[in-house]
């Protein structure tokens, strides 16, 4: 049986995030999308309503890639 992860907003946001000259950012955007190529196959992911409605707000194309 794998491990359960619950995935909360950011991590969809750093998922479809542009690209950014703020190296913070940027790094957390890289590590996210490593996380997800690398590593999710290992866990069962869950999310809740909350982060469903949450990745529906904003700019409506973003927002289609977020959900």
């Amino acid at each position: 049986m794998k491990e359960t992860v619950y995935i909360e907003t950011s991590i969809f946001g750093y998922l479809t995030a542009r690209s950014t000259e703020n190296l913070i950012l940027a790094a957390n955007i890289k590590v996210t999308q490593d996380w997800w190529e690398k590593c999710r196959g290992d866990f069962d992911l869950y999310i809740s309503f909350v982060v469903l409605d949450e990745a529906a707000l904003g700019d409506p194309e973003i927002a289609a890639k977020r959900l």
